[in-house]
């Protein structure tokens, strides 16, 4: 009924303002995946929930557009007599315009929440743009939650691995080869690894909402709200120029005057173009060198995201010896285990951890034909119970002060009908496919990605999302640019990039699967790369069909599971995860780093791995 409402006083608006419709997008000034509860319009006018996605509002229909990941949770939020569903990439936005509306139609946007490549899609549509500023929604949103205004604490140059004085000079000498004066930044994870800090206002995305512009010589200006660096050291500050962020687009236009300016048009609001031209600036396109630069992880980084897997993998297999034990026990009981329940113990197990902060996003702790939703979250309207018979996806991961981990295991806990069984198997081949594959140095994104989906296109199958993407250093859990998937990517893969290998199938109304451990792309032979796990955490085989794997696939697993087994039993017997037996809640202000003792041994670690290995060599002979 909230949405009927404020559709209603949408379209009254858009009446008063003489507007034929607007565009409502699933996005905040910094094109932020999460969006602060604040920011998230397409939320409050639709009830669609996922993390991509627009809207577009007329006299008398309303369309949502969204990606493969959400056909299906979109038409279980949405009222599907008020909005109709379609694909955001099949078919999208400026082609609907152009093929349904005729043309001078007023089309109202906020300069603000799109981004330059799609403001110019949408002006191939046929219909009049028009800018509005004033944010209109807010007229019809009375309980609108306040801006998020979350603390910024330092990250020191030991996690880092190098000083923010060192990446400004860096990033002043890319602007000096592109030709350009200045840099406008704002995306807030580019600045937080420009800056060496972290903040607070999205949960599991440790970024700060802010604004910058980068000189050609390295100096900063930063447009950030005062009140969230009362806890940096002012020494941190020193020589960077700090204003309001509501001044950062006068401020732009103002440095424009005869200079030019670089923009990323796929990330940088049109707003900031619209600034520079009006200033009698020029206009440089090109990609954000920070994105680039960032891309490239340093050796002190890497050892980061090292460290945290071996933390998160503790975690990981003693949840699963946990689950193992207890479904089936439970279940014979009357009393199973169910989705809530497995996501809130398995966070207990991250909680016990020395480095561990918070989630990196909101766990995926879906059972049965909820896991068809591939981003799904479940909530106690959808609780499901996990039984024998059916697939437990779990897609989860943490932000540890010196990395950050996302990784996914399908479960089985009893017999499986032949069908789920070969889906599972077609998975777990083209997982195998792509994590050991060795590859020219300099390869693409979207080169590596029919190698993952082939044994499901064999079948006549697919999934609709992207293969893998790349991991933030305790930083954003999808960070740009890399990516594998079918839309061309030109990014290369390089040593030292981090990256996910993840496929999928999703059958509606029945299962859903998908495999997936990070990795860090490393050289192998002169020339060649090839990708080196991160996650250490057993692949369930229970569900496999050995017929179908190759002697590669069976010796891959054993290796890996080797892996695993040793890793994280060396870790056991080596360091001590302090609070392992008091679960405890840590702040990104007051967490610290603790890497003296001996580890506590978790007993069902090396018991679980044991099983899974002898069930494997068992079923491989």
């Amino acid at each position: 009924m909230q949405h009927t409402s404020s559709l209603a006083a949408l379209r009254a608006l858009l009446r008063d303002r003489e507007l034929d419709g607007i565009i409502v997008p699933r996005a905040d000034a910094h094109q932020s995946e999460d969006c602060a509860a604040h920011d998230n319009k397409l939320a409050f006018i639709s009830g669609f929930t996922g993390s991509a996605g627009l809207a577009l509002i007329l006299a008398d229909r309303a369309l949502l557009f969204v990606d493969g990941r959400y056909q299906v949770q979109a038409r279980h939020q949405v009222n599907l007599a008020e909005f109709e569903i379609h694909h955001l990439h099949d078919e999208p936005l400026h082609l609907w315009l152009r093929d349904n509306l005729s043309a001078g139609k007023r089309i109202a946007f906020e300069p603000l929440l799109m981004v330059n490549s799609q403001y110019e899609s949408l002006r191939t549509s046929g219909c009049d743009l028009v800018t509005v500023d004033d944010d209109p929604l807010d007229a019809i949103w009375p309980d609108r939650p306040a801006a998020p205004c979350g603390e910024i604490i330092a990250m020191p140059d030991e996690i880092s691995g190098e000083s923010s004085a060192s990446k400004r000079a860096r990033v002043g000498q890319a602007l000096n080869k592109a030709g350009a004066d200045y840099l406008a930044v704002t995306q807030p994870d580019n600045i937080a690894w420009l800056l060496n800090v972290r903040g607070s206002d999205i949960p599991m995305s440790p970024v700060p909402h802010s604004f910058a512009l980068v000189s050609a010589d390295g100096n900063i200006e930063w447009f950030v709200d005062e009140g969230k660096l009362r806890s940096l050291d002012k020494a941190q500050l020193n020589g960077i120029s700090r204003s309001p962020m509501d001044e950062f687009l006068p401020r732009c236009q103002q440095a424009a005057a005869g200079k030019r300016i670089l923009i990323d048009p796929d990330s940088a609001p049109v707003a900031v173009r619209f600034a520079v031209e009006h200033g009698g600036g020029n206009v440089v396109w090109g990609p954000d060198p920070i994105t680039l630069i960032k891309a490239n992880k340093n050796e002190t980084e890497l050892a980061g995201y090292r460290d945290s897997h071996i933390e998160d993998g503790v975690a990981w297999v003693n949840f699963l010896a946990w689950l193992t034990r207890e479904v089936p026990l439970r279940e014979a009981a009357g009393n199973p285990v169910t989705e809530l329940e497995a996501q809130e113990k398995q966070l207990s197990f991250r909680q016990q951890g020395a480095t561990f902060i918070e989630q990196s996003f909101s766990t995926i702790s879906a059972a049965g034909s909820n896991a068809a939703m591939c981003h799904y979250h479940s909530s106690p309207e959808t609780n499901f119970a996990i039984t024998g018979g059916q697939f437990y996806l779990n897609d989860s991961g943490g932000q540890y002060l010196n990395g950050t981990t996302d990784a996914t295991r399908t479960l089985s806990f009893g017999e499986l009908d032949a069908t789920r069984r070969l889906h599972y198997t077609a998975v777990l081949k083209g997982f195998l496919a792509l994590i050991s594959l060795q590859f020219p140095q300099g390869t693409q994104g979207h080169q590596l990605d029919a190698f993952a989906r082939r044994p499901l296109w064999e079948l006549g199958l697919d999934y609709d999302h992207g293969t893998g993407h790349g991991v933030g250093h305790r930083l954003m859990i999808h960070e740009n640019p890399h990516r594998m998937a079918k839309k061309v990517n030109p990014w290369p893969m390089l040593p030292g990039n981090i990256i996910t290998i993840e496929p999928g199938y999703y059958l509606a109304d029945s299962h859903g699967i998908r495999i997936e451990n990070q990795v860090e792309v490393i050289a192998s032979r002169p020339g060649f790369c090839k990708f080196s796990s991160l996650t250490l955490i057993p692949v369930d085989l229970a569900a496999v069909d050995f017929d179908l794997l190759s002697p590669q696939d069976i010796a891959w697993l054993d290796d890996y599971h080797r892996q695993v087994r040793e890793t994280l039993s060396r870790a056991c017997t080596e360091r001590r995860f302090s609070g392992l037996s008091q679960p405890q809640n840590r702040s990104a202000s007051s967490a610290g780093i603790n890497r003296s003792g001996p580890l506590l041994r978790p007993s069902p670690l090396i018991c679980w791995i044991n099983r899974q290995l002898n069930a494997f060599r068992q079923n491989s002979l």
